[in-house]
C-alpha cells in the first residue's frame, strides 16, 4: 500500500459528490468551495461563484499543512475583499510552519459556518494491519488537544462494516442523546465511503452538527494510490501534491509530466542524489517493500531514490524513466561504487520483456558512465514474458562489460537487495 495525501478540496469534493450514495441519500454535503492556485484570476472568481460576495468566508492554504489555525494560516468570517487581499499577501511567498519553510500557492475558500464549540466533533478513520480503526471525540476543532489519549476507538476487522447501533454504543457515549442517531449514521456512511474508495486515512476535525445536517469543516486524507485502477474513476480528477516545503526537482517534475501523459504509473522521488543505492522498481507496493528492506539492512543513508514504474508502460516511457534515473546516479562518482536494483514482484499483466526493452536502451546509452561509476546491477522480475526479458538482461551485461546479475520468480522478491548490499559498506 502506498499512502499519498490529497488536498482538502479534493477530499471534500469526493464527499460532496458521493456520500449520498453510501447513505441512501440521507446525508448530503454541498460542493460549495473554490480552489485557488497560482494561475487563478482572483478578479474573475466572483463572476463564476456569486456567493463569494454574498456570504462570509473562510480562507486557508490547501497544501497538506497541519494545524493551520495554530500557525495563523486561517482567515475566518471575512468578506471577499478581505479574502482576496489575504490571499494576495501570502501567495507565492515563503512561510515557515514549525521547522518547515515553503511557498504558499494553493488555497481553499468556502462559506463561514457560524456555530458554537459544542457543535464541533472529531472523526478519524485509519488503516491498520488487522483492519481499520475509527476514532471519535465529542469535542473537536483546533483546541482538541491530544486526540490519541482522548478519543473513543472502534476497531473494524478487514471485510466488515460497523452498524449504526455498534457506533452509538462504542463511540457516542458522551454525545447528547438527540444527536447520536444523526452522527452514527454519518460515521457509518463515511466508513463505507472510506473503504470503497480505498482511503488509508481520513480525518475530519471538526465536523459540525447544524440542525439535522452535518458539515465537514476541515479535512485531511490519504489514498492508496496503488488502488487507482479500482477507484480512480470515483476519485475524479485529483493530484497528489508534494508535502509542504518540498519543491520538485527538475527530474521529479519531468517524471511527473511523463506520468500525466500515460495510463501507466511513473513516480520518482529523489532522497539523496549522492546515495549509492538506486532502485528501478515495478509496482507501488514493491517500491515500499524495497525501501523497507534497504533500510532494514542499514543502508537508509545511502538510499538515493524512491519510486515506481507500473501499469504496463510502453517501451518509450520506460526508456525515458530509466534514462532519468541513470543520468542522476552517474553524475557524481563514489569510490565505493554504486548499486542499481531493478526489481519487482510477479506482474499480472505488465509485459516484462517489453518494459525491459526501454531499460535496455537506457543502459546501452549510459554504458560508459556506468563503468566509470563502478555500477553493479541486480535484476529480479517475474510475470508475462519474464524469461525473455531476463535473457536479454543477462546478455546485456556481457555486451556492456557491466556486472548484471539476473534472477526470476524462483528468487525471493527482495533477495537481490541483500545480495547487492552484503559487504557493500
Amino acid at each position: 500500500m502506498a499512502q499519498k495525501a490529497i488536498r482538502e478540496a479534493d477530499g471534500k469534493r469526493m464527499i460532496a459528490r458521493l456520500l449520498k450514495d453510501y447513505t441512501n441519500g440521507k446525508y448530503t454535503i454541498d460542493e460549495k468551495f473554490v480552489t485557488i492556485g497560482p494561475d487563478t484570476d482572483l478578479k474573475k472568481l466572483p463572476t463564476t461563484y456569486k456567493w463569494l460576495t454574498k456570504e462570509k468566508l473562510v480562507v486557508k492554504p490547501d497544501q497538506l499543512i497541519k494545524r493551520r489555525g495554530k500557525s495563523k494560516l486561517l482567515l475566518l468570517n471575512a468578506d471577499w475583499n478581505d479574502a482576496e487581499k489575504w490571499i494576495k499577501e501570502r501567495m507565492s511567498k515563503p512561510v515557515t510552519v514549525g521547522t518547515v519553510t515553503g511557498i504558499l500557492d494553493h488555497f481553499i475558500v468556502e462559506p463561514f459556518i457560524p456555530h458554537s464549540e459544542t457543535d464541533e466533533y472529531y472523526l478519524a478513520i485509519l488503516s491498520e494491519r488487522e483492519g481499520d480503526q475509527i476514532l471519535f471525540h465529542h469535542e473537536g476543532g483546533i483546541n482538541v488537544g491530544d486526540i490519541d489519549a482522548k478519543a473513543a476507538r472502534m476497531k473494524i476487522p478487514i471485510g466488515t462494516y460497523p452498524t449504526i447501533v455498534e457506533i452509538e454504543k462504542q463511540l457516542l457515549g458522551k454525545v447528547p442523546s438527540e444527536r447520536r442517531s444523526l452522527i452514527a449514521g454519518f460515521i457509518e456512511g463515511m466508513f463505507k465511503f472510506y473503504a470503497d474508495l480505498n482511503y488509508t486515512y481520513l480525518e475530519i476535525n471538526p465536523f459540525v452538527v447544524n440542525g439535522n445536517r452535518i458539515l465537514p469543516l476541515d479535512l485531511a486524507a490519504k489514498l492508496d494510490d496503488t488502488a487507482e485502477f479500482v477507484s480512480g474513476k470515483k476519485w475524479g480528477e485529483i493530484t497528489f501534491p508534494s508535502p509542504f516545503g518540498r519543491m520538485l526537482s527538475k527530474e521529479e517534475a519531468y517524471i511527473a509530466e511523463l506520468d500525466s501523459k500515460t495510463g501507466a504509473s511513473l513516480k520518482l522521488t529523489i532522497i539523496n542524489s549522492e546515495g549509492r543505492v538506486w532502485t528501478m522498481v515495478a509496482g507501488g507496493g514493491a517500491s515500499v517493500i524495497y525501501a523497507d528492506t534497504i533500510t532494514d539492512l542499514g543502508f537508509m543513508s545511502e538510499m538515493a531514490n524512491y519510486g515506481e514504474y507500473s501499469g504496463d508502460p510502453n517501451e518509450e516511457f520506460t526508456y525515458l524513466y530509466a534514462r532519468t534515473i541513470l543520468d542522476l546516479m552517474t553524475r557524481k562518482k563514489n569510490p565505493k561504487g554504486k548499486f542499481l536494483l531493478i526489481g519487482g514482484g510477479i506482474a499480472n499483466f505488465t509485459d516484462v520483456a517489453n518494459t525491459f526493452k526501454g531499460i535496455v536502451r537506457a543502459l546501452k546509452e549510459y554504458k560508459e558512465k556506468l563503468k566509470e561509476n563502478n555500477v553493479k546491477i541486480y535484476v529480479r522480475r517475474g510475470g508475462p514474458n519474464y524469461k525473455e526479458g531476463l535473457r536479454v538482461m543477462r546478455e546485456l551485461g556481457e555486451q556492456l562489460g557491466v556486472p548484471i546479475e539476473v534472477y526470476g520468480p524462483e528468487t525471493h522478491m527482495t533477495k537481490i537487495v541483500s545480495m547487492a548490499l552484503k559487504g557493500g559498506n
